[in-house]
């Protein structure tokens, strides 16, 4: 040991008597010196980190994060950007919580990880753990072969002075997980311990003591992240219920306007129903109602008005016919399921923008009137953009729903009176398939 490496205070040998008087119960006792209790403390940490799972995640770090992608709706975007300096801010100056939410890929794991590598790359602590993974280890210490007690290892987790705890909710929803959690986490809220958790749980499945602490404003930062999942491929912001795919050649400059097997009036009507369709297109507002006989072309202006907000404006769009959501949502109560029901409706009731095909042609069992009665009430009273499709007459239409289609104020209701466009003679004489 170097002159220069000998600890003022101890002198080197790594205790130091208290300067107490005599009958102090402290007298003459030597206590371990400052420099010793850092090199426990370093030796802990050191321990810890190789116990995290930031080994995984070492690529994930601020500079290799795409902050606004070129697929997303200047909505997300702005959101993704917004999450991506809030994480930036916390790295610089730990306090308080933050919480990342939102779906499987989003990003909130690579936020997380950034800050911690960003802290580690400063010379500062940071504990970087899965959730599950750190439930493995707190069990594994029960072990007769375990190197570390579990209090020694639990009590270091919950006062590390920053944990990032990555996929909250993944874990088995034992009841000593849930102890284990709520005890580590509420730890760490009592000491207000700067805390980062990531989840793509809906806030109201988890635990409702994490619940209530978790939306503390006063000390947490709740961000929820609405991008999709980057790693979906080709068109991400599509959501995998959409099937607009299949209708990517029904597109407004395909639509055949000038049908030479209308009379007059039938044209001009359908000519009205294509601006129309145009206009919300360019301005989504409130419900647009598309009714008429089979291959009249309402689909093709549904698909239209979709891939136009998808391709030109980069929007949020869902096509999605009737039937085919019922059996989405008849899927998600599968055990096997990967999303489950109630992510799975609000993700439909949520959409930006929301394009319901056929409506009507489903089973009308009362559980679909009921689903189809909750998802239209629910965008009728939040204003969200949605277009319909139907064949049935208007007095065939459940009256509730009926209601709302004919209300002037809030939606668009165009009958088009044209007769279906397949095997017509105006189709004989195209080549562009409708």
């Amino acid at each position: 040991m170097s002159e220069s490496d000998v600890c003022p205070i101890c002198g080197g040998i790594g205790y130091v008597l208290l300067d107490v008087p005599v009958g102090h119960p402290d007298f003459g006792k030597a206590i371990p010196c400052a420099c010793q209790e850092q090199e426990r403390m370093d030796r802990r940490l050191n321990r810890l980190q190789r116990m995290g799972s930031l080994d995984s995640v070492r690529n994930l770090t601020f500079e290799t994060f795409i902050p606004e992608p070129t697929h997303l709706s200047a909505e997300k975007a702005h959101n993704l950007r917004r999450a991506f300096e809030t994480a930036r801010a916390f790295a610089q100056e730990p306090e308080g919580w933050l919480l990342f939410t939102g779906a499987y890929g989003c990003g909130k794991t690579h936020l997380a990880a950034a800050i911690a590598n960003e802290r580690l790359a400063h010379g500062q602590p940071a504990l970087f753990m899965i959730t599950p993974d750190l439930l493995d280890h707190l069990r594994a210490t029960f072990s007769p072969n375990s190197d570390v007690s579990y209090d020694e290892l639990f009590e270091q987790v919950r006062s590390t002075p920053l944990l990032i705890l990555d996929d909250l909710g993944a874990h088995s929803a034992s009841a000593w997980a849930k102890e284990k959690l709520f005890q580590l986490l509420n730890h760490r809220y009592n000491a207000q311990l700067p805390t980062v958790i990531t989840t793509n749980q809906r806030l109201e499945d988890l635990d409702p003591r994490l619940r209530s602490r978790l939306l503390d404003r006063n000390i947490v930062d709740y961000f929820p992240i609405l991008a999709p999942d980057f790693r979906a491929g080709f068109n991400p912001s599509e959501s995998d219920l959409s099937t607009l795919n299949l209708h990517r050649d029904q597109r407004f400059e395909t639509f055949d306007v000038r049908r030479n097997d209308l009379t007059a009036e039938e044209r001009a009507n359908l000519q009205d129903v294509f601006r129309a369709a145009q206009a919300f297109a360019r301005e989504p507002r409130g419900w647009l109602v598309l009714a008429g006989t089979y291959g009249c072309g309402k689909t093709h202006l549904a698909a239209a008005i979709a891939n136009y907000q998808a391709e030109e404006l980069r929007a949020d769009v869902m096509f999605v016919v009737a039937p085919d959501l019922l059996d989405h949502l008849r899927a998600a109560f599968s055990p096997q399921a990967s999303t489950s029901y109630d992510q799975r409706f609000d993700e439909i009731k949520r959409t930006p923008l929301l394009v319901l095909d056929d409506l009507g042609t489903e089973s009308a069992s009362a559980w679909a009137k009921e689903k189809f009665f909750q998802l239209l009430n629910y965008r009728y009273n939040a204003m969200l953009p949605t277009v319909i499709t139907t064949s049935a007459k208007p007095g065939n239409i459940e009256p509730w729903l009926r209601t709302r289609m004919f209300d002037v104020n809030r939606c668009q209701f165009w009958g088009i009176i044209a007769p279906g466009y397949r095997g017509s003679r105006s189709q004989r004489g195209k080549r562009v398939p409708r």
